[in-house]
């Protein structure tokens, strides 16, 4: 019973009665309320853990069953994507934007994620992928020094450390001769690291506008499903110059000790942009600045001259959308792959729609090659990863380990010659359902080539995993992957 109380025995009659009642209506009830606008397997979880452990599981589902952002967050999205969609009918007569050179199949991929996020395709871009930790710290940093009116920073971690104290200067100086510097950072994925009070010093005692994203603060009335957060990494210098891609604002042990004796370090890909591309990516910094201050940035906008020859489409999502905006392009360009379909992913948990994806790319004979990390720094997502290994070596699908005691964190993929990925989102459930996050398409046989470079890096290193000795690992390690793997429908 979900009321198990130990003096039932002793109360009257009528009492007991009236609790068998009230337990059967609940039990009856969630049957009918959880599994509507859920997948099957994640109402199911949920169902489970109420009949089984009824009181502690009923509890978790009032903490962690809504999915959704505040109604005003999500009005205030849905606000924002009819502005832009009216701006941009204004500016190409209604149509949706067409400014790129490709197959059929991408322009409709390209329509798919302008209906879901309201962001077109925008030509004259010129767009370079920067694989180097330090590297991306640096040209961010110099970006930065170089600002004259403002800059917009969001990231899902930041912390104020020896690698990351040359950008937070860079800030503090931009501030102080002038420039608007604004910051988001997301509270829950900040403040468990080490020195988050020393970062909040810094960043009172500067010029700096900042705010936490996504605030759990009850004292102060800021409340909501604890684990719903804000993963994008954005960050935009007067328009005209951005970057975006898997890069947290920290050192390349994220300030861990153990990591650090394990000698355990992160490996990232970011892009710089230049050109009307970044004006969308400031669109969704833009948004949520809005959400965390109610201010409005519409000064921003004006796109930028050209300055290149890339088409690039921002992709916002989260569960401010209606609609899981990631997976549905994944999908899309996985199902369109003809000949090659590279995936690195450092937490590939899939739902079936995407298991199936990949997997049928490669039984229709797509060369089909997942990027992933020999240890990951999570332990229940790592184990519920390894789960899927076997049915994706069956299918055909190459499985490539970044060696430890690197933790291979970029996140990307490519579709034959024609189309390239990178973004903040991770290929499982929490990143399609639970977090916001910001991916960019980027159409081309040129950026394709950039990124086919970083992928052999990758492959240089890492060693490829073999079906049948996989099949023949332990026992408990199989036991602890599946139960791991049950952890991952529950949203």
């Amino acid at each position: 019973m979900l009321f198990q109380l130990p003096l039932v025995g002793v109360l009257p009659n009528w009492i007991t009665f009236l609790l068998a009642v009230v337990d059967l209506v609940i039990r009856v009830a969630v049957v009918g309320i959880i599994p509507g606008n859920r997948r099957p397997t994640t109402a199911m979880a949920w169902l489970l853990a109420i009949f089984f452990i009824p009181t502690v599981g009923l509890l978790l589902f009032l903490m962690f069953g809504n999915f959704r952002l505040s109604r005003k967050r999500r009005e205030q999205q849905q606000e924002v994507d009819e502005q832009v969609r009216a701006l941009v009918a204004e500016s190409d007569g209604g149509e949706p934007a067409s400014a790129f050179a490709g197959a059929e199949w991408l322009h409709s991929a390209s329509k798919l994620n302008q209906q879901l996020g309201a962001l077109p395709m925008v030509d004259g871009n010129s767009v370079r992928l920067i694989p180097g930790y330090e590297d991306a710290l640096a040209a961010m940093a110099e970006a930065v020094r170089n600002a004259k009116r403002f800059v917009n920073a969001e990231f899902y971690i930041m912390s104020s450390d020896e690698l990351t104290d040359e950008f937070f200067a860079a800030l503090e100086e931009a501030a102080e001769r002038g420039v608007e510097v604004r910051l988001l950072f997301d509270h829950i994925g900040t403040a468990r690291i080490r020195g988050y009070r020393g970062l909040l010093r810094r960043l009172r005692a500067s010029k700096i506008q900042w705010r936490r994203m996504l605030p759990l603060l009850p004292l102060l009335g800021q409340w909501r499903r604890p684990d719903l957060r804000n993963h994008r990494k954005i960050l935009v210098v007067d328009g005209e110059v951005a970057f975006t891609g898997s890069l947290n604002l920290i050192e390349r042990s994220y300030r861990n000790p153990r990591h650090r004796r394990a000698g355990r370090q992160w490996v990232e890909l970011m892009a710089r942009l230049d050109g009307p591309a970044v004006t969308t990516l400031n669109v969704v910094f833009a948004t949520d600045w809005l959400g965390e201050t109610g201010q409005l940035l519409a000064e921003q906008m004006a796109p930028p001259s050209a300055a290149g020859s890339v088409a690039a489409q921002v992709v916002p999502s989260g569960p401010a959308f209606a609609n899981e905006n990631n997976l549905r392009l994944f999908n899309t360009l996985i199902y369109s792959a003809q000949h090659r379909l590279s995936i690195c992913s450092p937490y590939f948990v899939p739902d079936d729609s995407l298991l199936y994806a990949v997997t049928t790319a490669a039984q229709r004979g797509v060369h089909v090659e997942l990027f992933v990390s020999e240890q990951g720094d999570q332990f229940l997502v790592h184990h519920a990863q390894q789960s899927y290994y076997e049915v994706l070596l069956a299918a055909g699908v190459k499985i490539y380990r970044y060696p430890k005691p690197f933790v291979l964190h970029a996140k990307h993929f490519t579709v034959d010659d024609d189309v390239a990925v990178l973004g903040s989102s991770n290929m499982d459930m929490r990143s399609f359902s639970l977090n916001m996050e910001v991916s960019l398409m980027l159409p081309g046989a040129g950026i394709v080539a950039q990124m086919r470079q970083v992928e052999d890096m990758y492959r240089k290193v890492s060693l490829p995993l073999d079906l049948e000795a996989w099949r023949s690992r332990p026992i408990l390690s199989r036991y602890v992957d599946n139960v791991a793997r049950l952890t991952a429908t529950v949203q």
